[in-house]
């Protein structure tokens, strides 16, 4: 990896947390109100999508106004992504039971018949479209993208060549999307090893450069204990990435973290409610990050 530009500045660390990560698009805007571009981005699963299209246009607002119309497309509706919980519904009716248990056979199916819930190239195509087909050549600050090789599990770092396989590769979870291939080799999700890319921005950051981390991570639920296998493997996830986040987070410099929420990663059902977590909770950082650029 090569440093980022030397002059005084930061490195952007955007982290991974499904729909969580809207807060990111909150985050980007309350540093544009302010005049603050960073020198690089480094970007983790949803933090990498947002973070490429930030980089390729420096605009916040039309990044913002982008991704709210495509959460309102067929494309994303029709994508289908899994809660992992057990027939969860909010309509207690016989059908809506029946319903909500044939939703979650079918999704025991696919996971004992395939690698992968949804279609092999079903987030590359979401990538290409938001990232209009654009590489790394195209952005307008440094980017760096974080993946895990399959089935090694070694970090990778991507800053070149093809971005929306980078991206789609840093988003693929797995067993929700196929490992995304890039060249002869596949990649996962880069939140599996660093869902807060916060060491791996220090490592570009040039010198005087700061690191702001973004952790949109989940929380364990406090006072709610699972009742079954499903939920306590969905705690036991949790822990262990609060955890890893926790000692991530030990590099950046300034760290963001916007109002614990404790929605699946699945659920994109209220951006604004998240994208407005991340505006507050940048604006609260601002005068220390400016403290410390000045100092």
């Amino acid at each position: 990896m090569t440093p980022a530009d030397s002059k005084k500045g930061f490195v952007l660390a955007l982290g991974g947390g499904g729909g969580r990560g809207l807060a990111h698009l909150g985050v980007l805007q309350a540093l544009e109100e302010n005049q603050l571009r960073p020198s690089a981005i480094v970007g983790t699963s949803i933090g990498a999508l947002f973070g490429a299209m930030y980089a390729l246009t420096l605009d916040a607002t039309r990044l913002r106004k982008r991704i709210e119309e495509f959460l309102n497309t067929e494309t994303f509706t029709h994508l289908d992504l899994p809660l992992l919980v057990e027939a969860e519904t909010e309509d207690h009716t016989w059908l809506g039971k029946l319903t909500a248990a044939a939703r979650e056979s079918v999704l025991y199916a696919r996971a004992a018949t395939r690698t992968s819930l949804t279609e092999p190239d079903a987030v590359l195509d979401i990538v290409q479209t938001l990232c209009e087909n654009k590489n790394f050549n195209d952005v307008q600050i440094p980017l760096y993208i974080t993946t895990v090789g399959f089935p090694a599990g070694e970090i990778e770092i991507f800053s070149k060549g093809d971005l929306a396989r980078a991206v789609a590769a840093s988003m693929a979870i797995p067993g929700v999307f196929a490992p995304v291939k890039i060249g002869d080799e596949s990649f996962v999700d880069g939140g599996l090893a660093c869902e807060l890319p916060a060491k791996e921005a220090k490592k570009v950051a040039g010198k005087g450069n700061l690191v702001v981390a973004i952790d949109v991570g989940a929380r364990p639920r406090p006072n709610i204990e699972p009742d079954t296998v499903v939920g306590m493997l969905d705690w036991s996830m949790r822990i262990k990435s609060y955890y890893l986040r926790q000692y991530k987070a030990e590099f950046a410099d300034i760290l963001v973290e916007p109002i614990p929420g404790f929605r699946q990663w699945s659920d994109f059902s209220h951006p604004d409610e998240e994208i407005e977590r991340g505006h507050e909770a940048t604006l609260e950082r601002i005068p220390e990050l400016l403290r410390l650029m000045n100092s």
